[in-house]
């Protein structure tokens, strides 16, 4: 541990000239917690907005399928603007996030809601055509697993400012 902070890697990250960089930036840092706020919104919008369906509501209005085909790719979107801006925004103040519980805590959810994503379209994607008539159980719970793991995400994200 660096100055009884965080990890040598962390801190030498946020020595950098990226950590230099962002951290002195008058405007790299505010763009890029702007483009990981939009990518959070992107991402866990649509998410939440699928899972949701997958539970049953709207079910007289959009099928599983469509809501799929057009809410998925905001997602995917969401992952590939936050990407890029996370390892922005965490460059600028490595040392302490990387020591942080609730930055740790908020990985471990992202690497298990990714990980309960993958695991549904490898398990489900071949029976949404029928899950309006008979969804299966353990699908839906893993769909209300998915809107509890990522809105948790969202929550240890926005809470890492403040504590």
């Amino acid at each position: 541990m660096e100055h009884g902070v965080g990890p040598h890697w962390a801190f030498a990250l946020q020595q950098s000239w990226l950590g230099s960089l962002v951290r002195d930036s008058l405007w790299i840092y505010p763009a890029a917690n702007l483009v990981h706020l939009l990518g959070l919104v992107m991402l866990i919008g649509p998410i939440v907005a699928l899972d949701l369906r997958l539970l049953g509501l709207g079910r007289h209005n959009i099928t599983v399928p469509a809501a799929s085909r057009f809410l998925t790719p905001f997602a995917i979107a969401g992952i590939l603007l936050m990407l890029p801006s996370g390892t922005l925004l965490f460059a600028a103040d490595a040392a302490s996030l990387a020591g942080s519980r609730l930055m740790q805590v908020k990985i471990a959810l992202v690497a298990l809601a990714l990980t309960n994503a993958v695991l549904f379209r490898l398990l489900w994607s071949r029976q949404l055509a029928g899950w309006d008539a008979a969804p299966p159980v353990m699908g839906q719970v893993q769909a209300a697993i998915s809107v509890g793991l990522w809105l948790s995400v969202g929550y240890c994200g926005r809470m890492i400012a403040y504590l």
